[in-house]
């Protein structure tokens, strides 16, 4: 029973240091930094790592309107899109940062089973305390649902 109480509490004191590490390197990156390593990680679909990224209170409009807020609100809009696709390239077109703005105009290339489909994007990000605290995505819908129309050769 000793060994698994002193086994217990060095596995608690080995997660809670990631996690300070974790906070600190965050804290200590600009936000350009930040929001890259942001972006590598819903790149790769890893919702739980990205979210690490983002503040309690994030703001984040995905354009055209829907607006949520925290953590599980980025989740709840990204993970459905996301659902589908079985890769995905962020491709950073231009990228511009000043202070604690940052943005990048991309273009998100998305692999589904009938094959690859893209959409040009801009983000606009704010970042505080090396946490994303506004994140708004613009884009045309009619971009998607052209390229969709396309790769789905007319489809329903």
């Amino acid at each position: 029973m000793l060994f698994q109480t002193q086994k217990f509490r060095v596995l608690t004191f080995i997660l809670l240091f990631a996690t300070i590490q974790t906070e600190r390197v965050m804290a200590n990156d600009t936000p350009l930094q930040v929001v890259t390593a942001f972006m590598s990680e819903f790149e790769k679909m890893d919702f739980d790592a990205g979210v690490t990224y983002v503040a309690d209170d994030i703001e984040y409009i995905n354009s055209p309107g829907t607006a949520v807020r925290g953590p599980s609100g980025v989740r709840g809009v990204l993970e459905p899109f996301f659902a589908p696709i079985e890769e995905n390239e962020f491709v950073i077109l231009r990228q511009v940062s000043e202070g604690n703005v940052v943005v990048l105009e991309r273009l998100d290339r998305h692999r589904v089973p009938q094959g690859w489909f893209e959409l040009p994007v801009t983000g606009v990000f704010e970042v505080n305390n090396g946490k994303i605290t506004y994140w708004r995505e613009y884009f045309d819908l009619e971009t998607i649902r052209v390229a969709m129309e396309q790769l789905m050769g007319g489809q329903e």
